[in-house]
């Protein structure tokens, strides 16, 4: 089949786009009338061959054209006769295999015309072309899974389904999900990994009772702008092989995200508001390689992580506030140019890491300490603490930690407003 969409239709469209281009055909009479014509020149004796071949030129530009419209509608009439021959060939291949299919197909419908109560559908690896329609007048479905098939689109009707709660249809070939997915309000769980998927719907954010999305192995370029807005709820999200460069700021709405696995995608930062996801205990942002070169103050705030991959990406430092992670049990921080801290720290684990990033804060805040008491002796007055406390949120929030090269707008993760930072709660 695929040679038949690609090949042969191509050749016809460029024939009749030539014939297009000749113009109109030539009247049959007035043809006839030029071959005459030319035959009566070329019987003349008076004329030589070159002033009789002249002449003939006159009328022989009809024949000619009438002699290309043959030629092209001969090649358009092999090709058309070609082409019923493989729609007849392919029609009858898919018929004999919707025959087969159908059989299970057909099985379940009738047993939902017939009053049966169907909550859970399974058709996965059916070689489905199309997602019949009548499925989606199954009101009392609860799970649908048409996994492995070969379905380029979902039906609008399936916002039909009101009480569904899991649909599987990963490992497909769909190029986009109808905008009638968000009037699903009961959905709990949704795979549309391994697709050909460039975007999500906006109305996703409508899925308000969504505990799992996977949406992995796809070509998303970006997420949904309010996602987080609406999924609250959202526990688990696997976003990872796409083409991500950057999380909505809606994101840290995900108030309930306990799982984020966003690897393998082309990451420059994260939002400096991503703290905000408390429950949050799993984090992989490995291998985006070239673009993600630092993680903002921000996620030290991620109080209950459990485990952290930042492998493979161009990190040279960590935050500070990182000891703050009091919960970490696996870090992988391998293949980073990493400084802060050092390769041979960062291979010995979570645990290792927490107690090195925990000295060199008290190392900083003590120097820190250390030259404001020096430069409030040297004014002799009374406002040496006051002048102390003040230089403290601001040094080290805007000047520590670009020090240590880990700065950065809000828009890439970068430093947090004084108000927000660990340096600010620390004093």
């Amino acid at each position: 089949m695929s040679s038949l969409t690609q090949s042969i239709p191509t050749t016809i469209t460029q024939t009749l786009s030539v014939l297009a281009s000749l113009g109109p055909r030539p009247d049959p009479s007035a043809v006839s009338s030029a071959r005459s014509k030319i035959s009566q020149i070329l019987q003349v004796d008076s004329l030589s061959p070159e002033e009789a071949a002249k002449e003939a030129e006159i009328y022989a530009g009809a024949v000619r054209l009438e002699e290309v419209y043959d030629s092209y509608e001969k090649e358009l009439s092999d090709l058309e006769e070609k082409l019923s021959r493989v729609y007849a060939t392919e029609s009858e291949s898919l018929l004999r295999s919707r025959k087969e299919m159908n059989e299970e197909v057909v099985k379940m419908l009738k047993a939902a015309e017939s009053g049966k109560v169907l909550e859970r559908i399974d058709l996965s690896g059916q070689e489905l072309k199309l997602l019949p329609e009548a499925f989606c007048k199954i009101v009392g479905l609860v799970s649908l899974n048409i996994s492995g098939n070969d379905l380029m689109f979902i039906p609008d009707a399936i916002s039909k389904m009101k009480k569904l709660e899991e649909l599987d249809v990963s490992s497909n070939s769909l190029e986009s999900l109808p905008d009638s997915i968000g009037m699903l309000l009961n959905l709990r769980i949704l795979n549309v990994s391994s697709n050909n998927l460039t975007t999500l719907p906006e109305s996703i954010a409508h899925c308000r009772s969504l505990v799992e999305l996977d949406a992995s192995y796809n070509n998303l370029t970006s997420l949904p702008t309010n996602i987080g807005y609406g999924l609250q709820n959202l526990e688990r999200l696997l976003i990872h092989l796409n083409k991500l460069s950057y999380f909505p700021g809606s994101i840290s709405e995900m108030r309930s995200l306990k799982y984020l696995d966003a690897h393998m995608n082309e990451i420059h930062g994260l939002p400096s508001s991503m703290g905000r996801l408390k429950k949050l205990e799993v984090l992989n942002l490995s291998s985006n390689f070239n673009n993600l070169m630092r993680v903002p103050d921000a996620i030290t705030d991620l109080i209950n992580l459990r485990e952290l991959d930042l492998s493979n990406n161009q990190i040279q430092a960590i935050p500070d506030s990182f000891y703050m992670l009091k919960k970490l049990e696996k870090l992988n921080l391998e293949h980073n140019p990493l400084e802060i801290p050092s390769q041979e720290v960062a291979k010995q684990g979570a645990e290792a890491v927490r107690e090195f990033m925990r000295k060199r804060w008290d190392m900083i805040m003590g120097e820190e300490q250390q030259r404001i008491g020096v430069e409030a002796e040297r004014h002799g007055d009374g406002t040496g603490w006051v002048s102390w406390g003040t230089s403290m949120v601001t040094n080290l929030v805007s000047g520590v930690t670009q020090t240590v090269g880990f700065g950065g707008g809000s828009g890439d993760g970068g430093d947090k407003k004084p108000g927000e930072s660990h340096f600010y709660h620390q004093l």
